[in-house]
């Protein structure tokens, strides 16, 4: 097992997002996300998104794990762990709860001034995403999510309130998280949470895939031009896009499979490659040409990009993607789901998910080479079923085999490939609602939150087995991983 000091600075702490454990979903203010409409699901059971909410539904985001009210206990076991980073997102409805009134409500301002204000107390630097899985429900219904140009104006004006009130307090900022989710357009939930658009019955993939690209575009536009306000309200702001990140390979050395291989990364990089390079790619301008899907970009739109391009590249890494040509050829790929092939040399989680260790040394090394950038791991983790002991232990080994492997993986890039890394923040620090679940079985935690699936339980804290681990982790700075 390979194991070495990080660099001095390196930023260790956990990931979460606001949606999945604050609760208060409509305390002080807080208007309705499009989280606030999704039931909870399984592993084989998708989650609903329902029209407001239904009396009688089970909306596991409403209460969550209750952080509003329990941010500074939590934050409190986040320090004993020794995080010198916290990533949480700015739930965007906490500060206009429509996302289209002319002023922003201030008790949503003052809870994330009273969350940056204990972190710093820690000596925890607040990693902070604008957009995370939770677009205002009024912009969906009344706009179509980013299907319209006037949502631009929404987000750059929510991203601005938030880079002037907290320009003192947050210093690494992400607008959208992972924005190249959406390239699976046949995915209603990616694309409700990841654009604020709700397909409506017989529209065909061509629709859906349209949507997806003006959407995109957007968010893009979107972003840039928060990144260009934000760095003048703030030059040493450190703003960067995020990325899920899963490294493409062939099933077989077949040139077919090859090539998909290469057309698949096609169709998810770009979002990335516009964030850093400032402008499309060629291949896939000339994908979005050909087939019509972006009737509306503007010389303006291609100017903002250039000029509200990233200082850093952030991702999520959970697995890696294999491709076959056997159910769809590299020039007809259209619906990416239809190229994944199962992987027969990886063992997988208890929700289907491959383990791919050094699938994370070679995301590291793929985007060093593309984009020349620093990188940031921002989601990285196994969901697993937790058994409390009845001393109220939980010995959660696996998580520690999971952890200690990437980790290991992740420093052999540093060392010896010269990567240059900001950070590791490990999904889930503290058990919290899935996104693509809804279950709270489903637990990525160092901290144990006793609620079960019902919304049932205590919510009391407690530590696991891997609480005292990635302690030993932090305080070793990475070389000691035992």
């Amino acid at each position: 097992m390979f194991s070495a000091k990080m660099p001095k600075g390196f930023l260790w702490g956990g990931a979460v997002a606001a949606h999945q454990l604050e609760g208060a979903w409509n305390e002080d203010g807080k208007g309705m996300s499009v989280a606030d409409v999704m039931t909870v699901g399984s592993a084989t059971q998708p989650r609903e998104i329902t029209d407001g909410v239904i009396p009688g539904k089970n909306y596991p985001n409403h209460s969550a794990i209750d952080f509003y009210h329990h941010y500074e206990e939590d934050i409190k076991l986040m320090a004993e762990m020794g995080f010198k980073a916290f990533r949480t997102s700015i739930a965007w409805t906490r500060i206009f709860p429509k996302g289209d009134e002319t002023e922003p409500n201030e008790a949503g301002l003052e809870f994330y001034d009273r969350l940056f204000e204990t972190c710093h107390k820690y000596g925890i630097e607040p990693v902070i995403t604008l957009s995370h899985f939770e677009i205002p429900f009024h912009l969906i219904k009344e706009y179509g999510g980013f299907t319209n140009r006037k949502m631009i104006d929404y987000f750059v004006k929510f991203a601005e309130v938030c880079f002037k009130r907290y320009k003192d307090s947050v210093k690494y900022w992400m607008t959208f998280n992972e924005i190249d989710n959406q390239s699976s357009f046949n995915n209603d939930f990616l694309m409700a949470t990841n654009s604020g658009i709700l397909f409506t019955p017989g529209m065909t993939d061509e629709e859906k895939e349209a949507a997806m690209y003006q959407a995109a575009h957007y968010e893009l536009v979107a972003s840039a031009l928060a990144i260009k306000i934000g760095h003048e309200i703030n030059p040493d702001f450190q703003i960067g896009c995020m990325i899920n990140y899963s490294p493409v390979r062939p099933l077989t050395p077949s040139s077919d499979d090859v090539l998909l291989a290469d057309k698949f990364e096609q169709r998810r990089d770009w979002f990335s490659d516009v964030h850093v390079f400032g402008e499309y790619p060629k291949e896939v301008e000339a994908y979005i040409v050909r087939n019509g899907y972006r009737p509306d970009i503007t010389d303006a739109d291609r100017q903002a990009l250039t000029e509200g391009t990233v200082d850093y590249v952030a991702f999520s890494y959970y697995q890696t993607t294999t491709v076959s040509s056997e159910n769809v050829k590299p020039d007809e790929l259209h619906d990416l789901a239809k190229a994944i092939a199962k992987n027969p040399t990886l063992e997988r989680s208890d929700w289907g998910w491959e383990i791919d260790p050094k699938g994370l040394r070679i995301a590291l090394n793929h985007l060093t080479d593309r984009y020349h950038k620093p990188l940031f791991i921002v989601e990285n983790g196994l969901g697993a079923y937790d058994k409390v002991e009845a001393d109220g232990s939980v010995h959660d080994d696996y998580r520690i085999d999971y952890l200690r492997s990437h980790i290991s993986e992740m420093e052999k890039a540093v060392y010896l490939d010269g990567v240059d890394l900001m950070g590791y923040l490990p999904w889930g620090c503290i058990d919290l609602v899935s996104a693509g679940t809804g279950q709270m079985d489903k637990r990525y935690g160092f901290i144990y939150v006793d609620k079960n699936d019902a919304g049932e339980g205590t919510l009391a804290r407690s530590k696991k087995d891997s609480f005292y681990w990635y302690q030993k982790v932090i305080s070793s700075n990475g070389e000691d991983l035992k």
